[in-house]
């Protein structure tokens, strides 16, 4: 299975729904602050 490297249109979808799910919070050690860290350095690939 190929490693599928994360976008930043994907890392904001996942912080978005986890937004919204927690009343609009996103902490610093869950899953969408690390996909938004990897797609920022994806980005400067």
């Amino acid at each position: 299975m190929a490693k599928t490297p994360m976008t930043k249109t994907a890392a904001a979808r996942i912080q978005s729904s986890t937004a919204k799910s927690s009343g609009g919070t996103v902490s610093k050690s869950s899953f969408a602050a690390r996909a938004t860290s990897a797609a920022s350095k994806n980005a400067k690939k």
